[in-house]
């Protein structure tokens, strides 16, 4: 008699990037840090006192090292597949930052009591096929009996310091382009409730498995001035991020915003992810849009999302060809909003404006 395939969703109470602390949460848990001062560190480009996704070290010779963290339960029933996802997701800090991953080492957390040790092994295989996919070593790693399901990577980069690129340096008029359509939260959920059509699962983990890797790329292209990647606390989360980072605030087109085209029938079913209640609650108070749809899919927590990009109006024509050479969808390849400065006062509030075109 054949046993039934291991459900690696059952074993977990949160998915993805949507395990993610709420930034309101993460603020508080950041400001009682705060409170002990660090110690003050020329080289330390980037460190905690900022948010962005990964922290970089001044080698001293025109380069610097970027060294990020990422890690989550798992948001596919498949082993390797999560092992690739929770990769992908990982590389990707590396890739916001302008950088090239150099190294990665495993973070296992593992339920031995529930789970079989050679299910994480097809976890670690995953990973290992990504690595290799981005050209770098799975170097080692470390490993706990955990109450429930965890792996992540730490991962290690090279960037040269001019090519950096921060989630703060965006510019008044740049504008804004999203690599990867919105909605796997929304399809997760779907899966986790066994409405997921098969197409649509197949989408979703074609998104989770696509390396970030044009963000080296971006991080030479002229006009680029700010990027992140945008993951589990949506697209409005991270877009606040980058705004209050750089004293701007935004407009968007929600009808050109990339999302993922069969969001609706899921919508409509109630498959909304518990993190974006959570992450509206953190943010939304800065925010205003129109509809309930529009909520539902821009504080959409994503799991190994794509990049946010700020380009110069005038760089934008250029980069847009870039993009369509790479063969993004056209979606993808036209701008969904802009940056305006937030000394004028119709931009104060709200920090992020959404608009129907």
């Amino acid at each position: 008699m054949e046993t039934s395939p291991i459900k690696l969703t059952k074993y977990s109470h949160g998915a993805g990037c949507g395990c993610k602390i709420s930034p309101a949460v993460l603020d508080k848990i950041l400001h009682t840090c705060a409170t002990t001062a660090a110690i003050p560190n020329p080289a330390l480009l980037v460190g905690n006192d900022k948010r962005d996704d990964a922290a970089v070290f001044d080698l001293g010779d025109g380069k610097a090292l970027i060294s990020t963290t990422d890690f989550f339960m798992p948001i596919v029933d498949d082993a390797y597949d999560f092992g690739r996802i929770a990769s992908v997701n990982a590389i990707s800090d590396v890739y916001a930052m302008g950088g090239r991953p150099v190294l990665a080492i495993a973070i296992l957390g593992w339920p031995v009591e529930r789970l079989p040790p050679e299910c994480a092994g097809q976890v670690l295989e995953g990973a290992r096929a990504v690595c290799t996919e981005a050209g770098i070593p799975l170097a080692g790693g470390h490993s706990i009996d955990c109450p429930e399901p965890v792996f992540g990577l730490a991962v290690n980069g090279l960037v040269t310091v001019a090519a950096l690129k921060q989630n703060s340096t965006a510019t008044p008029g740049c504008r804004l382009y999203l690599t990867k359509p919105l909605g796997v939260g929304i399809l997760s959920t779907a899966g986790k409730r066994g409405i997921l059509r098969e197409e649509d699962a197949a989408v979703a983990l074609k998104s989770m498995t696509t390396l970030n890797r044009l963000g080296e790329t971006f991080g030479q292209t002229p006009g680029v001035t700010a990027m992140t990647d945008v993951t589990g606390f949506g697209l409005l989360g991270h877009l606040t991020e980058m705004c209050e980072g750089s004293r701007l605030s935004a407009i968007i087109d929600f009808e050109k915003v990339p999302m993922i085209p069969s969001l609706s029938r899921y919508i409509d079913s109630g498959c909304i992810p518990g993190g974006t209640g959570r992450n509206w609650a953190s943010y939304g108070g800065k925010i205003s849009l129109s509809s309930e749809e529009q909520r539902t899919i821009l504080a959409d927590p994503q799991t190994s999302g794509g990049l946010l990009v700020a380009v110069t109006e005038e760089c934008a024509p250029a980069f847009e060809e870039l993009l369509r050479k790479y063969g993004l969808p056209e979606a993808c390849c036209r701008s969904f909003g802009y940056l305006r400065a937030s000394e004028d006062p119709a931009a104060k509030n709200p920090l992020i404006l959404v608009t129907m075109g």
